[in-house]
Order: C-alpha cells, then sequence, then structure tokens
C-alpha cells in the first residue's frame, strides 16, 4: 500500500467549514424568521454560540488529553459510558452521515432546476438520475484517496464562501437600523412567547452547526495532532460568524414576515430584491457548489467513521477493509447503496426525504451529548491546572446537548429511536463474534429503552400521530 498523506491544518480548517456550510447557510434567514423575531434570533445566536464553542473546546480538550481516541465522536462515547453507547453513538453518527446526503442530493437538483427547469423542485426523475451520477462520482473520487477528496474540498469551501460574502457584503449597505428594531421582540407577529421564539431557532441550528467534529473525526490523518483542535475552533467561529451576519443583517434589508416567506433559497430570493436578476444567478451557483462541497465532506465522513469503527472492534470488520490509497471500501460502498435507495424512492414519492431529514438531524443529537458528558467526566476526574476550566466547558457543552433534545422535541427522539434499534442487532453480533458478553445489567435496561420507544415511534407513525 502507498504510503499515506496526512492532512494538513487548511485542509482540516476546510473539512469543518466544507461540511457545517451545505445548503443551509443560503436559507437560514428565512427559516430563523420562521418562528422568531430579531430578539429571539440574537438570544438563540448567544445560547447557540455558547453551546457550540463549549462543544468545540471540548474535541479540543480531548483531542490533546486523549490523542489515542482517534476515533472521536464514538470512541469518548465509550470510553465515558462502556461499549454499548459508544456503538451507538458512532451507530447515530454514521446514519446521521448517510441520511443527511440524501437532503443534498435533492437539494442540489433544486438550485440546479434554476437554470435548467426539468430538474424541477429536485425530486422528480431528471433529478434523481443525476443525483446518482453525482453520488457515485464522489464515490469514485474518494477511493482515489482520501487527501485528494479532502483538497477537492478546500476549493470548494473557498468557491462557496465568496458568493456568501458578497451577500453579507450588499446586506450592509441596504440595512436599515428602523427596520430591524421594529417590533425587535415579534410582539405583533403572532410567533408566541419569547422562550418559544428561541426554541425554534434551536431547531434550525441543530443541523446547520453538525461537521464542527469534522477534523476530530480524520485526527488519525492529520499532519499534527495539535491542528485537529485548532481546526475545530477556528471552523467554528468562523462559521458562527457568518451564520449571526447572514440572518441579523438580513432582517435589516425586509421585515420578519417577508423574510420568512422568501421561495428557496431565500437568500437568491434576497440577493435579486438587492441587486437585481444577477445577484440570484450568483447566489445559486453558489449554493450548488456549497452542496457539492457538503455532500463530499460528508460522504468522507460516512466513510470515515465506520472504517475507524471497525478498526476499533465497535463495528463488524467487513467495515475495515481499504484499498491501496488509503479510502474506506467496503463502508463507502455500503453508505452510498443506502443513499441510492432513499434516491429511488422519490420516484414514488417524497416522503422518504423528508423521513431521512428527521432522522438526519436528530441521530446528531446522542453523539454530540455523549461527547459533552465524557468530557464533563473526564476533567472531573482527573485533577490538573485547567481541571475546574475543562470542567466547565464539560458542563456548558452537556447541557446545551440536553437543551438541544428537548428543544427537537419528543417526536425527533421518537424517530431517532427507530434508528437505533436496528443496530441492536449489530452490536450483539459484533460482541459474538468477539466471544464478549453483549451487555451488562444497565446496557440491557437502555436496549429495552430502545426497542419499546421504537416500537411506539412506529406506531405513531402509522396512525398519523407523528408527522414527518
Amino acid at each position: 500500500m502507498a504510503e499515506e498523506k496526512k492532512l494538513g491544518l487548511f485542509a482540516l480548517i476546510a473539512l469543518v467549514i466544507g461540511s457545517m456550510i451545505g445548503g443551509g447557510a443560503f436559507n437560514i434567514a428565512s427559516d430563523m424568521a420562521a418562528g422568531a423575531g430579531a430578539g429571539a434570533i440574537l438570544i438563540g445566536w448567544v445560547i447557540t454560540g455558547a453551546g457550540m464553542i463549549a462543544l468545540a473546546l471540548s474535541f479540543q480538550n480531548l483531542t490533546a488529553k486523549r490523542p489515542d481516541l482517534d476515533g472521536g465522536i464514538f470512541t469518548y462515547a465509550r470510553e465515558g459510558f462502556g461499549h454499548f453507547m459508544g456503538f451507538n453513538s458512532g451507530w447515530g453518527y454514521w446514519f446521521a452521515a448517510l441520511l443527511g446526503n440524501v437532503a443534498y442530493g435533492t437539494l442540489l437538483f433544486s438550485a440546479v432546476g434554476y437554470f435548467i427547469p426539468v430538474f424541477g423542485d429536485g425530486q422528480n426523475i431528471a433529478s434523481i438520475i443525476g443525483a446518482s451520477v453525482i453520488l457515485w462520482g464522489v464515490h469514485f473520487l474518494i477511493l482515489r484517496g482520501v487527501q485528494s477528496a479532502a483538497m477537492i474540498n478546500l476549493i470548494t469551501t473557498i468557491s462557496k464562501l465568496v458568493p456568501i460574502f458578497a451577500f453579507i457584503v450588499a446586506v450592509i449597505f441596504v440595512f436599515h437600523l428602523d427596520l430591524f428594531t421594529g417590533d425587535f421582540w415579534g410582539k405583533g407577529l403572532s410567533l408566541g412567547s419569547i422562550g418559544t421564539q428561541i426554541k425554534s431557532t434551536m431547531l434550525v441550528t441543530v443541523w446547520v452547526f453538525t461537521g464542527v467534529e469534522g477534523a476530530v473525526l480524520f485526527s488519525s490523518r492529520a499532519k499534527k495532532s495539535s491542528d485537529v483542535g485548532k481546526a475545530t475552533v477556528i471552523g467554528l467561529i468562523s462559521v458562527l460568524a457568518i451564520y449571526v451576519m447572514i440572518t441579523m443583517l438580513s432582517l435589516g434589508v425586509m421585515n420578519q414576515e417577508s423574510l420568512a416567506g422568501l421561495p428557496n433559497p431565500s437568500m437568491a430570493a434576497m440577493m435579486e430584491h438587492i441587486v437585481g436578476k444577477w445577484g440570484a444567478v450568483l447566489i445559486n451557483l453558489g449554493l450548488v457548489i456549497s452542496v457539492l462541497g457538503a455532500w463530499l465532506a460528508w460522504t468522507l465522513f460516512a466513510g470515515e467513521l465506520p472504517l475507524i469503527a471497525a478498526r476499533e472492534g465497535v463495528f463488524p470488520k467487513w467495515f475495515g477493509k481499504e484499498n491501496k490509497n488509503g479510502a474506506p471500501t467496503n463502508a463507502l460502498v455500503l453508505t452510498n447503496a443506502i443513499i441510492q435507495l432513499f434516491l429511488l424512492t422519490f420516484i414514488i414519492s417524497d416522503a422518504a426525504y423528508r423521513f431521512a431529514f428527521s432522522l438526519a438531524s436528530s441521530a446528531i443529537l446522542i453523539p454530540y451529548l455523549f461527547s459533552g458528558l465524557y468530557q464533563l467526566k473526564y476533567s472531573w476526574l482527573h485533577k490538573g491546572p485547567d481541571r475546574w476550566k475543562n470542567v466547565i466547558i464539560g458542563l456548558i457543552a452537556s447541557i446545551y446537548g440536553i437543551w438541544l433534545i428537548y428543544a427537537a422535541g419528543l417526536d425527533y427522539l421518537l424517530l431517532t429511536m427507530i434508528l437505533y434499534a436496528p443496530g441492536i442487532l449489530v452490536y450483539r453480533a459484533v460482541r459474538k463474534n468477539k466471544q464478549a458478553p453483549a451487555f451488562n445489567k444497565a446496557e440491557l435496561v437502555v436496549a429495552a429503552a430502545i426497542l419499546i420507544l421504537a416500537v411506539f415511534a412506529i406506531v405513531k407513525l402509522a396512525s398519523g400521530g407523528i408527522s414527518i
């Protein structure tokens, strides 16, 4: 096997930024305005900023203190809370990554449909064919080597930022303070209490910030382990600043009601409102590049995690096969085959898309929560000069993780259990193959609870009690 090339700081930062800035950035202003006024959105960003920065600092600290845990997102859960929770964290993250790519497939061709009408809203036969071609194109690109794919991701990340910065500059020039401060708390908009409005913003930020752990996931391929923590924090703060500027400045260009009613992608509609038709063309081109880049980044994640998990004995050994370029062949084949199945179901109905996106949004919450909890536990048990600082960081990250699950709501939690339930059989097979006991008493209770909640969720779905 050829010597594997390692990823530098800029490639790692691009993985973090490229995975977080997908299609959501181009619609985040209207998504936030749909349920909240300017004041509540601002508070929502303060909460999100504190929580996500604490989570990023947790990743940075754990990478420095436990460089042996180079699987990151699932190894933290395993080390802190046992093999079963480690498996669940990896299983949930893997499905969140691959199901998120299903959403990218349709989002990409809804943007292409702006230029080529045959693709429509991204959920017709032409779009399925186009998405399938790109799906397997990305697949073969990654098979050429993770380093090559990461460099292309760096280029697409830079390219997608150009139209976003152009938008920010444009809205600064036409920003009206009186419009921004008018009905600042949304009292005349029938949006509910400030608490309800803030909670609605959390539902939006759940998905747009996934990917902050991208550098951690590739820590075993980094040139320097210290770059992993730097890339995580730099990437997060950069994206947070971009999101805050997009959402807050937009409310000084259009009122909340008009902004919430814009078609997707709302950034293109607003840019057309400010500078004319060419503005919408620029933003839609940016969206195409952005989604392609995010799709590539998340396919890298979806292939890398099961590869590492197989090496660690958490996933079946079959996932651990690499080709001569160091690419995770078996993991990629299965991941993209599942994505392909979801894309094909769009011929029948678009329900599969909504279901996939709902699951992807909720599945990522469990891995994030357990990363924060492990930061808290590890910092509490290991004394040192920075112990209390790291305890506080872990506490904030853990509280934020719990808050996200609460903000997402019971329906999202139940949908997640449908996703986790089949994993119990896979986990049991892995443990049996290692001739190790499958569950201890506490894990058996957790497994039973997952199964019961999954059955309850399926019954609610069938009866219409859960809408997706």
